[in-house]
């Protein structure tokens, strides 16, 4: 279904190139807007999308190295900067991401005010920091992909150890998108049911499904050279909750009102999301070890912050 949305993807690397064909494919862009520094390069995605139009829903494809090329979008997706090398941590990428973004960020807003920011460069939380920073736009209009992935590998992840689908269980990856992560199973169900009360679920399954969400990116740089599959249908997932209005909670980064007493930087918690962007953040509830790890994502990101 036609959704009508004008969406700019700025960044044609792995997971921009990726992100516009999978926008295509789900049909989410009546016109998409790919903004890249490499003429050539962008030129080669918007016609090698275009050459395929054949097969789907007639969208318009737009390109070129002009951010006036983001006027009007309904949403702007940014995955421009440096990629994670293999034992690169995302954190490692701050200084060399944190100068684009001062020169793109100014660029898009010198064209664009109202459209729906969501950031994807790592490391994300930073990212997007910098992003309300140099942006000035609300920060229910600019956020982060932030763990929805990490989510939704956890959830796939345990379903395989217990047999039991992703879609019936309910448990969050929280704090900074990087090593500083942490699960909330104090409160995780499935059907809801506290995931305790499954004979299935103990401490060495729930320690082994963790370590290997954490490890997940590492695992996939480290066989192909990066990531860019899984990240472009979370993204996709994140625009069809703006696009229908659907009010879905996802934990997407986003700057911290009080949250657990934490202010001032961004951390992934669960939001609601509907065409407004973020209209709520879920405050949900946490053991004492959990509120040590949240504090601890958030001295992460702090220190990160003040260092640059």
């Amino acid at each position: 279904m036609r959704c009508g949305l004008k969406i700019a993807v700025i960044g044609c690397g792995f997971v921009g190139s990726t992100t516009a064909y999978t926008l295509l494919l789900e049909g989410l862009a009546s016109e998409l807007v790919l903004i890249n520094r490499d003429k050539d390069e962008v030129m080669g995605h918007a016609l090698d999308l275009k050459e395929g139009m054949e097969f789907m829903e007639s969208s318009k494809v737009i390109f070129g190295s002009d951010y006036k090329l983001a006027k009007e979008c309904d949403i702007i997706v940014i995955t421009a900067g440096a990629h994670q090398e293999k034992k690169e941590t995302r954190l490692d990428l701050i200084s060399k991401n944190a100068k684009i973004f001062k020169n793109i960020i100014p660029k898009i807003t010198q064209y664009n005010k109202k459209a729906i920011m969501i950031i994807v460069t790592n490391p994300v939380d930073i990212m997007t920091y910098l992003a309300l920073k140099y942006s000035k736009y609300p920060k229910e209009r600019v956020f982060g992909t932030g763990t929805s992935l990490d989510t939704a590998r956890l959830r796939c992840f345990l379903g395989n150890e217990i047999n039991i689908s992703p879609l019936n269980i309910h448990a969050y990856v929280l704090g900074e998108h990087g090593d500083s992560s942490f699960p909330v199973w104090s409160n995780a169900s499935i059907s809801g049911t506290n995931i305790k009360h499954f004979d299935k679920v103990n401490k060495k399954v729930l320690d082994k499904v963790f370590s290997k969400t954490k490890n997940a990116a590492y695992e996939v740089i480290s066989k192909k050279g990066a990531t860019y599959y899984a990240i472009a249908l979370d993204i996709c997932n994140i625009i069809k909750a703006i696009d229908h209005n659907s009010n879905r909670i996802l934990p997407v980064s986003t700057m911290l009102n009080n949250y657990h007493g934490l202010s001032g930087v961004c951390l992934s918690v669960p939001c609601i999301i509907n065409s407004k962007g973020i209209d709520g953040v879920i405050k949900i509830e946490l053991d004492s070890t959990e509120n040590e790890m949240l504090k601890r994502s958030y001295n992460v990101i702090k220190t990160a912050l003040k260092n640059l």
